[in-house]
């Protein structure tokens, strides 16, 4: 019974965000005006958690580092957008808590930022994932290494209500929430990799659907970035070098900039 009633809560929810997203007011009443007013930055893993590893770095680190700048340029550029960071020193946060953050203080806007690695060690390039299920097999490695942060927490298999990072049948249900915002996560998501090869000339492996759980848990648009390969040499040498995490931070400012103004043109 108490399974029946919390999926027809999240029916619910999913059917009351998608017609606001639709833009259905009740009639004789006007349709709220739209602001960005609030932004959840989140820099992925930290603490005794380092994410991949590379040669010369960690994630973490990596990861931290934009995510601050990135808040700076839109601090300083964005006047009237609060920035939340999940993060702003070398802290391990429990992979819920980084989306309960953004949903307490009711974000417009989560982006997490990561990095990538890959056996080959000549796999390089960015990419944007939303929530979603599309080509997930091809995109499983990934999910896993990502979503099972979790096991280094106290009583995960409690917390996280039987969910198995590493099972494919624990994702089944990850196909319901996010939903309603994947048209707007795109939309950012396509913006952030144009801008990564436009204004930073790098190699942009696409947009892509995955259920990680960090973007499945968010009740806003929501995406998840990978800025490039800590296993590819030259690559993880542009992650570190302080202009490579400069630009990469403008273009996804830039991304933010551009993401604002559409919606609040709709």
């Amino acid at each position: 019974m108490k399974r029946f009633k919390v999926k027809n809560i999240l029916l619910f929810s999913l059917l009351t965000i998608s017609l606001l997203f639709a833009g259905f007011v009740p009639t004789g009443s006007r349709a709220p005006e739209f602001k960005l007013k609030r932004i959840v930055i989140d820099a992925g893993h930290g603490g005794k958690d380092p994410g991949t590893v590379g040669n010369i770095s960690r994630e973490k680190d990596v990861a931290l580092n934009v995510a601050l700048q990135i808040g700076k340029y839109v601090e300083e550029l964005l006047p009237g957008v609060e920035v939340i960071y999940t993060r702003k020193t070398d802290v391990f946060l429990e992979l819920k808590e980084r989306s309960n953050i953004a949903n307490r203080n009711k974000a417009d806007l989560f982006i997490s930022i990561h990095c990538n690695a890959a056996p080959n060690k000549s796999a390089y390039g960015t990419e944007t994932f939303v929530m979603g299920t599309k080509n997930f097999e091809a995109n499983f490695d990934i999910v896993k290494r990502e979503n099972s942060v979790i096991t280094l927490e106290e009583n995960y298999e409690e917390n996280y209500e039987g969910f198995d990072p590493k099972s494919p049948e624990s994702y089944m249900m990850f196909n319901l929430m996010q939903k309603a915002f994947l048209s707007n996560s795109i939309s950012l998501a396509s913006k952030v990799e144009n801008d990564f090869v436009t204004r930073v000339n790098r190699s942009s492996r696409g947009v892509k659907q995955a259920p990680f759980y960090v973007l499945w848990t968010t009740s806003m648009p929501s995406v998840l970035i990978e800025l490039g390969f800590l296993s590819h040499p030259s690559e993880e040498r542009f992650l570190n070098s302080k202009d490579g995490q400069a630009y990469l931070a403008s273009a996804i400012y830039r991304s933010i900039k551009a993401y604002k103004e559409e919606i609040e043109e709709l």
